[in-house]
């Protein structure tokens, strides 16, 4: 083991619970408005009910010691200490798999899958720079070609000269600016999350792209003020919710709800402790504000794929249909030069290791072995 390796264990101080009980049981609310809930965010009601599940029921230690089950470390790269969970398969030929996370997510969101790809790859998670197991206050802050080009470094330095990549959220981004420049390196790519801009061009939409456009516009009218503030102030946003575990979880929650396949109760798809257990990480290692950089630096940079440039090595996509933005096959064509495997799946939103672990484990497992083949 080299010495700059350090096995790592979660270990969150008894005096942390205690402060979050305190904090949650001195939660001051905000009155519901007179329009239908979570119009405008998440409904009040809601959050004192999850809030009171967090101070009342919510075992930590018992998601402590799942995520400690697996094997965990921390490494210096880029001048901060990365967290990274580290399965290897039985079988060593394996290909080795970097899985990326997204934003509000964390590595906790690949619980489930990571035992059904462990069999068939090398699995490699990362915490993403900024994000809970892998923020330190006043360490650099990482937008999304920065941790792609940590990632590549850490899969190097772990002795993997190729590997694969899958992701969703921001990983789905960070994976494809790894294929687009280290296409030498990487076997293919695998995403749930197609790093498309937004703002398309299309001069003669067919029926499917102009359906496209018209969930853009909702999305862009409707979901992205989030973006907005993360993108532009998110230092003041970060004083509100480093100070409230109820503000902390309100603000989660209402993506977890929005963005999955629940038909409007996050439970439906995503349990409540696992929820919270997100939520959790994201307040104990106090990272949300951190957290919101990719955003700051997507914000005021170029798109992570130049433009006119495409992602040429072998891609993999998943389209679940309760996704944010659902493009079909001939806008992704226009980034993603060689769309090998494209799967459109019966059920599934944005947190697709959460919601589908077995569905996206299969089609992950799928795509790699026709690679091989």
């Amino acid at each position: 083991m080299r010495a700059d390796l350090r096995p790592f264990r979660i270990a969150v101080p008894e005096g942390a619970l205690s402060e979050l009980k305190e904090r949650l049981a001195r939660t001051r609310w905000p009155d519901e408005p007179p329009i239908a809930p979570w119009a405008t965010g998440t409904s009040v009601a809601y959050a004192r009910e999850l809030c009171a599940y967090w101070h009342d029921a919510f075992d930590w230690r018992a998601w402590e010691a799942r995520l400690n089950a697996f094997a965990q470390f921390k490494v210096a790269l880029h001048g901060i200490d990365l967290h990274f969970i580290h399965v290897r398969s039985p079988n060593p030929d394996a290909v080795p798999l970097l899985l990326s996370h997204g934003w509000p997510g964390s590595v906790l969101e690949f619980h489930k899958l990571i035992p059904l790809l462990a069999p068939h790859f090398h699995v490699v998670a990362p915490s993403l720079p900024g994000y809970t197991l892998s923020f330190a206050p006043g360490q650099p802050r990482f937008g999304t070609q920065e941790i792609a080009a940590c990632f590549a470094d850490l899969m190097a330095w772990l002795g993997y000269a190729r590997f694969g990549a899958q992701g969703g959220d921001w990983g789905g981004f960070i994976s494809s600016v790894l294929g687009h420049r280290y296409p030498e390196r990487l076997v293919g790519i695998h995403l749930n999350l197609l790093a498309l801009p937004r703002e398309p061009k299309i001069a003669a939409p067919t029926q499917a792209e102009a359906a496209y456009l018209k969930d853009l516009r909702h999305f862009a009218r409707e979901e992205t003020g989030y973006q907005w503030i993360q993108g532009t102030k998110p230092q003041t946003l970060a004083f509100a919710l480093t100070d409230s575990p109820a503000g902390l979880a309100a603000w989660i929650a209402e993506k977890f709800r929005g963005w999955s396949d629940c038909g409007g109760a996050i439970e439906n798809a995503i349990s409540r402790d696992e929820l919270l257990a997100n939520v959790s990480l994201y307040w104990f290692t106090g990272a949300i504000g951190s957290s919101f950089w990719p955003y700051y630096a997507r914000r005021h940079g170029p798109w992570p794929i130049p433009e006119g440039e495409k992602v040429r090595v072998p891609t993999g996509y998943a389209a679940f249909p309760k996704e944010i933005v659902r493009p079909p096959r001939s806008q992704a064509e226009t980034m993603y030069a060689d769309l090998r495997r494209w799967t459109d799946m019966p059920r599934g939103g944005h947190f697709a290791a959460l919601e589908q672990p077995a569905l996206l484990a299969e089609d992950v497992i799928a795509f790699f072995a026709g690679l091989r083949a």
